[in-house]
């Protein structure tokens, strides 16, 4: 396979963006399409979706089993509900494709909020298909919450802080993954709209759903989306115990290859912490283009290796992440980081697809987590660039 592509200049004009764009929403519509012409059970995701909404309307406990409807549970916020209803209310097989549609269109308009040059459009686009198709084949909603997480930085970007701060509520009281988004206050130029917009959004969309339940039913419903979440936690870590699509990620690969499923994710998501922080000292650098998009790009990947809810349709948000510090990388570029963006391209994308055989997918790579490996060896080197940003920053390619 040839990767030159990617490792060198390339020219683009308004024809390949055309192809990509064509090619991007025509696949993303196949997908669905094969997915939902196979029946209701193969696109089991959208009825626990389209279940938000009918169960919100009818005032029945949203994180309850539903067998007649749907296996498995829904874990998204009441507010998510809203988002649905315009597909939910339609038939299931133009419904769920228009859903797929929808979230495609959502995380390439992001991308294209970005406002790269048009060869590192081409290129994020490129590096972003593959796992975008294995999001949509679970008719996933990930692929909005990366869109969320991207167009928050870029409407800081444009001081549309009431815009920024809109996506990080919405999406926070979805999925919680958003909440990444107010790391983009350092960098924003009106620091107290953006903390009183999000204050005002997290309020309403808190109280949004009251538009069609009610309101003992909808404080009710926190309390139990709270409950489903902890319970989730747990059924996560047995995931893990058992080499289950749950827990993708650094702490759950951990888990599985030392075989103590007592870890404590503490142990990681503390010093985790204190590693995404740490670039904050080089505050002088807050307004630079190239620092802005690394630190963007950290937290795309940190949202899921660092999450024992991920799965693999979830890495679409990763994977967008990883994509983004591609194209800050200086030019010519390092073994090391050529390595990374194959080993991703490889381990963490087309380890889902049928280039890999069923046995080692399901004896290696899922039963290690080792998916998340790729963008965690992409996360420590990002770290590492941040915190030394002046040498990237004086080296910086033309974005």
């Amino acid at each position: 396979m040839n990767f030159n592509w990617l490792f060198n200049d390339i020219k683009v004009g308004k024809l390949k963006i055309s192809i990509i764009t064509f090619v991007w929403f025509a696949l993303s519509a196949i997908t669905v399409f094969s997915e939902v012409s196979r029946g209701a059970s193969s696109v089991n995701n959208y009825l626990v979706y389209k279940g938000v909404y009918e169960h919100l309307i009818s005032q029945q406990n949203l994180y309850l089993a539903y067998p007649t409807e749907y296996f498995d549970l829904n874990h998204y916020g009441p507010v998510f509900g809203l988002l649905i209803a315009p597909f939910a209310v339609m038939p299931l097989f133009i419904g769920c494709i228009l859903w797929g549609i929808f979230n495609a269109w959502f995380l390439y308009y992001a991308i294209t909020k970005l406002k790269l040059n048009k060869n590192n459009t081409l290129i994020v686009l490129l590096i972003c298909m593959v796992e975008l198709m294995t999001s949509l084949h679970n008719v996933q909603y990930n692929p909005f919450v990366a869109a969320l997480i991207i167009l928050a930085y870029v409407f800081v970007k444009e001081e549309k802080e009431w815009l920024s701060a809109m996506c990080i509520a919405f999406g926070f009281l979805t999925k919680l993954y958003p909440i990444v988004g107010i790391f983009f206050f350092l960098f924003s130029n009106h620091k107290l709209k953006f903390i009183l917009w999000g204050i005002f959004w997290l309020a309403f969309f808190a109280i949004l759903p009251l538009v069609i339940t009610s309101h003992s039913f909808l404080y009710q419903t926190y309390f139990d989306w709270w409950k489903s979440l902890v319970e989730k936690t747990n059924e996560n870590l047995q995931s893990s115990a058992s080499g289950g699509m749950q827990d993708i990620s650094v702490i759950g690969m951990i888990r599985r290859i030392t075989k103590i499923q007592d870890f404590k994710s503490i142990l990681v998501l503390i010093p985790a912490m204190i590693l995404i922080l740490l670039p904050i000292k080089n505050f002088k650098y807050f307004k630079d283009y190239t620092y802005q998009l690394l630190y963007l790009s950290v937290l795309l990947i940190s949202t899921v290796i660092f999450s024992s809810s991920a799965e693999s349709p979830t890495y679409i948000i990763a994977v967008a992440g990883v994509a983004i510090w591609w194209i800050v990388q200086q030019k010519p570029y390092s073994v090391v980081i050529k390595s990374a963006l194959i080993l991703a391209i490889f381990l963490t994308s087309l380890s889902a697809t049928d280039l890999f055989p069923h046995y080692i997918k399901d004896h290696f790579i899922r039963a290690y987590s080792l998916k998340a490996l790729p963008c965690f060896v992409v996360w420590i080197i990002g770290i590492y660039q941040l915190i030394n940003i002046k040498k990237l920053v004086n080296n910086s390619p033309a974005i």
